[in-house]
């Protein structure tokens, strides 16, 4: 790509443009909505509006996708006012069908801690919808506030918590943490029964080549709430499983089956690709960003980088009738192969990046260490208590799974292999490489569907604290737990759990994390529903943790 800044000119106005200051779209995006799905194709042109990403203090990356009759060159231009009477940065980058005619830039030479607008022109004058980003702060930081979500799945309903974040327009970078799209074929996941008509899947298949995962990810971002929040904030964005398939790990994944879905190195280079064409992302698999002195901003790849099988508690099981042999054989393997030292998440060289980065941000006065990444860290075992609650109208492999689950809680053994807590040995070596930073850790956390909040800790030492954003479409413990109310589940899990502090297995929503050098404040953000498109909120939820403390206020 080529790239210029025009040298010499002045720092942009910082009165031109604020968080209050919405710039207009509403109109744009209104009548993409009212538009019927059924009438919209993808078409030429600028199909997919804009969007941003990598935010740095200097630099943002910009995305935008024009389909022409060839590869087209096109112009993007920053500038301090929605109107563009002054261009303070310009550069040309080509739109190709090599990659599904997505095209990103990276402005460079931006002011630390602006907003700017953006936008891209094609050789005929078209011209992309306008889109409003910012940059990072550099030194002294009093306020940066973060809108983090996970787990969009298309077919279960609208994506309301996109388009209450672009509404309440009170954040300055959008954080998504995985499964931003789900490759399940249409019938799948959601089924039948659970599927929102009007959300129309594409392909309808399970999505296996490049061209599968181009489909889907066009037909995602065709939705006007997505499309909405990617044109007002810059995002960093993680990928989790199901942006590849389900329960994936570096040399395969649970939904995946290499006789009739072919290598699983090809297909996971497809879904990479995709990924990098369609989101304004790097191609590097873990980056930091940098916030001022208030934050480092740790991405991480928990999924496809370093990540060794998934172990299962079910083969530890099989065959087992008798329930003292069943405990031995779980104690056998809680002292074996969930223990083993080996077993990597990360990989060793993310690992040791990530301890350099831990170090090095706490050396030079950064308050607080922030892991952007996937599956929840804090240990979480089945209540006990639930296998005796288990009534005679449960299907019997609800009633194995839980029973199962509830056992393998008796020996210390976790409730998700798929998470943190199924790599013991390498998130202990994680907290110790925060302790010995003296870092101030805060773990942002997606894959469950689910609100959780944590206290973390290690040998009775206060690692940090953890939030679990609940998803913004797929569904939560509550659409399989159906015969335990919401709050009596919750209960348990905290009971049953010295670590957890709060949990809401029920709704959908997202979450905002205000940072600020003494203090961070979470409020969950729950969605009225998902079955219409809307804004309107069912509730909040709000929770502190104070700086050094290593502790929730709940």
């Amino acid at each position: 790509m080529n790239i210029t800044t025009p040298a010499g000119q002045p720092a942009p106005s910082q009165t031109a443009l604020t968080r209050r200051n919405l710039f207009t779209l509403a109109g744009a995006s209104a009548a993409l909505a009212a538009t019927p799905l059924a009438a919209r194709t993808f078409g030429s042109g600028f199909t997919h509006s804009v969007a941003s990403g990598e935010p740095s203090a200097n630099s943002v990356l910009l995305w935008t996708r024009f389909v022409g009759e060839a590869e087209t060159t096109l112009t993007w231009q920053v500038s301090e006012t929605e109107d563009f009477t002054r261009t303070l940065a310009e550069g040309e980058v080509t739109a190709s069908p090599s990659r599904d005619w997505c095209a990103k830039g990276v402005a460079s030479g931006l002011q630390p801690d602006r907003w700017y607008f953006y936008r891209f022109i094609a050789p005929g004058g078209a011209t992309s919808p306008v889109g409003r980003t910012r940059t990072l702060p550099e030194g002294p930081t009093a306020k940066f506030k973060l809108a983090v979500f996970s787990c969009s799945n298309y077919g279960f309903g609208w994506f309301n918590a996109y388009g209450h974040a672009a509404e309440a327009n009170d954040a300055d970078l959008a954080v998504h943490l995985g499964d931003y799209i789900y490759e399940y074929g249409a019938g799948t996941y959601p089924d039948p029964n659970q599927a929102e008509p009007s959300r129309v899947l594409a392909p309808t298949t399970e999505i296996i080549s490049l061209t599968d995962y181009r489909l889907r990810y066009a037909t995602y971002r065709a939705d006007p709430d997505c499309q909405r929040l990617h044109q007002v904030l810059p995002m960093i964005a993680v990928w989790d499983d199901h942006e590849t398939a389900n329960d994936s790990w570096k040399d395969g994944a649970e939904n995946h089956q290499p006789d009739t879905e072919g290598e699983w190195t090809v297909r996971k280079a497809a879904a990479k690709q995709a990924y990098r064409e369609w989101m304004p992302v790097s191609d590097e698999p873990y980056a930091t960003y940098q916030v001022g002195d208030l934050a480092t901003l740790f991405r991480l790849d928990t999924r496809l980088e370093g990540r060794n099988q998934q172990l299962d508690l079910g083969k530890v099981l099989e065959g087992q009738t008798d329930p003292q042999a069943a405990l031995a054989a779980l104690e056998t393997f809680r002292d074996g192969a969930w223990a083993d030292p080996a077993r990597e998440l990360l990989g060793q060289a993310q690992e040791a990046w990530l301890a350099k980065g831990l170090s090095a941000s706490t050396a030079s006065g950064t308050a607080w260490q922030v892991l952007v990444q996937q599956v929840l860290i804090g240990n979480l075992k089945t209540p006990q208590a639930l296998a005796s609650q288990l009534g005679d109208g449960l299907p019997d492999f609800i009633k194995q799974r839980l029973s199962a689950s509830a056992m393998a809680s008796k020996v210390g053994l976790p409730l998700n292999m798929d998470a943190w807590d199924g790599y013991p040995a390498a998130r202990d070596r994680v907290f110790k490489a925060a302790l010995n930073a003296n870092a101030n850790l805060l773990v942002l956390a997606g894959d469950t569907h689910n609100g959780w909040a944590f206290d973390l800790a290690h040998d009775g030492a206060k690692v940090g604290v953890e939030l679990g954003v609940c998803s913004v479409s797929s569904p939560g413990f509550e659409s399989y737990l159906s015969f335990i109310p919401p709050e009596t589940l919750a209960g348990a899990l905290i009971a049953e759990n010295d670590q957890l502090k709060w949990a809401d297995t029920a709704q959908r929503g997202y979450m905002v994390i205000d940072l600020t050098p003494t203090r961070a404040v979470t409020e969950y953000r729950f969605s009225a529903g998902i079955k219409q498109r809307s804004t309107k909120l069912a509730g909040t939820k709000r929770i502190v943790t104070e700086k050094g403390s290593g502790a929730l206020e709940v």
